[in-house]
């Protein structure tokens, strides 16, 4: 009998294979789905009841995987953008970027009005969370992490599964 991790979005299923590769855990017998939004979670439990189940999700949607999952809801603080950048701290995540050759696009994306002063990791967050990017950066993110520094609800709703 497997494991199942339960995820709001592509996105999540991408970090936390990259977290399993990262770890070098062995994913073999778990399955990692994306349910479409926290709402639908009590619909996508409703598949997997005979296994083993945990989930993950951004704290604003805690309440609805809390209702459906108790104690097996793994909870990113803010979400996982937010997990991924604190983990790296914003000079290093910008180095990844960097990496990509995409500085200079997120410079352009800073120096927009509205983001001009905010605080870099709130840019940051943002930036990765558009074009594309929120499924491309995570893995790459997530790389360049020593083990110890992977975020917690990460590691820990993998482990519950495992």
């Amino acid at each position: 009998m497997g494991g199942v991790v339960l995820v709001e979005g592509v996105t999540d299923r991408v970090a936390l294979e990259a977290v399993a590769r990262r770890l070098e855990l062995d994913l073999g017998g778990i399955e990692i789905v994306p349910i479409g939004g926290a709402q639908a979670i009590r619909r996508a439990y409703a598949g997997y009841e005979e296994k083993r189940v945990a989930g993950l999700c951004d704290a604003g949607e805690e309440r609805w995987f809390r209702r459906v999952l108790g104690d097996a809801t793994h909870v990113c603080v803010r979400d996982l953008e937010d997990e991924l950048i604190r983990a790296l701290g914003p000079d290093r995540a910008q180095e990844v970027v960097a990496a990509q050759d995409e500085l200079e696009t997120f410079r352009n994306f800073q120096n927009q009005l509205y983001w001009r002063g905010r605080p870099v990791e709130r840019q940051l967050r943002r930036w990765l969370q558009n074009g594309g990017r929120q499924h491309r950066y995570p893995p790459l993110l997530v790389e360049a992490m020593e083990p110890e520094e992977v975020p917690q609800p990460l590691v820990s709703v993998l482990a519950a599964v495992a």
